[in-house]
């Protein structure tokens, strides 16, 4: 009896790894390069990121929203974007950039009961709707005349726009390895640029570019405990952007959690990201320099399983609040999901024979 109430413990962290696993490749929503935004969304990845979930087809859907306020150096890079400004060094602009988003996300999943390498693999493509609304108050200083430098005129704006469309596509591939407490994935995801996207605009839910992102992960569990504590680190190459002809630079993200499960059900912990542009942006159409971004950010979680015969339904709420930031927009996030997954009774035998090399 003890056996099995372990065995069904493992069970319940499995549908919680499946949740943040499915959450990853459903959240690329583009928040920091090219005027402040960038393919990997921090905070992707969460707790029971690198552990096995039951094989078969599994469905995420998820709410997030964000409220980020930037200042002179972001603004300054969006109003070049769009043709208000020039991006010559006379223009003296002071500025503040407030930018809301609401975004729905769907996420279908397929989890291979044959595995691969030694792992189990998934594979999986994330779509988004949803609406941004920027707003930029700005002063700007400019010289009246070429040859008076020292008469200048100065200009009091308030530009905004809000858009309403779907975003890109983010497909991923993902391997997971398990022995004991200690569980190693690998994947791979990248930026399929279809979304609503125009230079033109403040608000984009589309980037506007093909990225491409890798990186690999870690969860220690120990299910006699509760305790666990996952992290993924990964790298993201930007191609250029054909209508700004401008490239972002090389971006590296670490997401971590840790958490502890009160029942089998029933989980809460912390969570956090740390984000950082590696190399400059560049391109024939950057005007703004270097430009490279940061971010940081700590927060929480709580997550619940219900079991629904053949399904299981796994639901999780993470906050986050950021600081730290450079050359990008600062503020909070909350993210909502709900997962449905196949149940361990709905396992066939060639499954349950899988996840016996999966969970020793």
């Amino acid at each position: 009896m003890k056996k099995r109430g372990r065995a069904r413990h493992r069970f319940w962290s499995q549908r919680l790894a499946g949740g943040a696993a499915a959450l990853a490749l459903a959240t690329q929503l583009a928040c920091a390069d090219e005027a402040g935004e960038s393919f990997w969304t921090p905070g992707s990845f969460g707790s029971l990121a690198a552990t096995p979930s039951q094989p078969g087809f599994s469905l995420t859907s998820g709410y997030y929203h964000t409220s980020t306020t930037a200042g002179s150096d972001v603004a300054r890079a969006r109003l070049i974007r769009i043709g208000r400004l020039t991006g010559s060094v006379d223009e003296n602009v002071s500025a503040i950039s407030i930018q809301p988003e609401d975004l729905a996300m769907i996420t279908p999943t397929y989890t291979f009961a044959t595995p691969v390498l030694g792992a189990q693999a998934a594979v999986a493509v994330g779509a988004t709707y949803g609406r941004k609304r920027t707003t930029d108050d700005l002063v700007t200083t400019r010289p009246l005349r070429p040859e008076t430098p020292t008469i200048t005129e100065t200009r009091f704006e308030t530009i905004a726009d809000t858009i309403d469309g779907f975003g890109d596509l983010s497909p991923q591939f993902s391997l997971r390895w398990n022995a004991g407490v200690h569980n190693v994935m690998t994947y791979l995801t990248g930026n399929v640029p279809v979304g609503a996207y125009d230079r033109t605009r403040l608000s984009n839910i589309g980037i506007g570019h093909g990225a491409l992102d890798g990186g690999a992960g870690y969860t220690y569990y120990n299910e006699q405990t509760g305790y666990e504590f996952s992290a993924v680190a990964g790298l993201t190459y930007n191609f250029i952007n054909p209508s700004t002809q401008y490239q972002n630079g090389i971006d590296v993200h670490l997401d971590w959690g840790a958490s502890r499960f009160l029942t089998k059900q029933l989980q809460i912990g912390v969570v956090g990201y740390l984000y950082n542009q590696a190399s400059c942006d560049g391109g024939s159409g950057d005007r703004v320099g270097c430009f490279q971004s940061r971010v940081a950010s700590a927060g929480a979680q709580l997550a619940y399983t219900v079991p629904m015969g053949a399904l299981d339904a796994n639901v999780n709420v993470r906050a986050y609040k950021e600081f730290a930031a450079a050359n990008r927009p600062e503020g909070w996030n909350l993210w909502l999901t709900y997962t449905l997954s196949p149940s361990e009774s709905a396992s066939t035998r060639s499954t349950a024979l899988a996840r016996r090399m999966y969970t020793k």
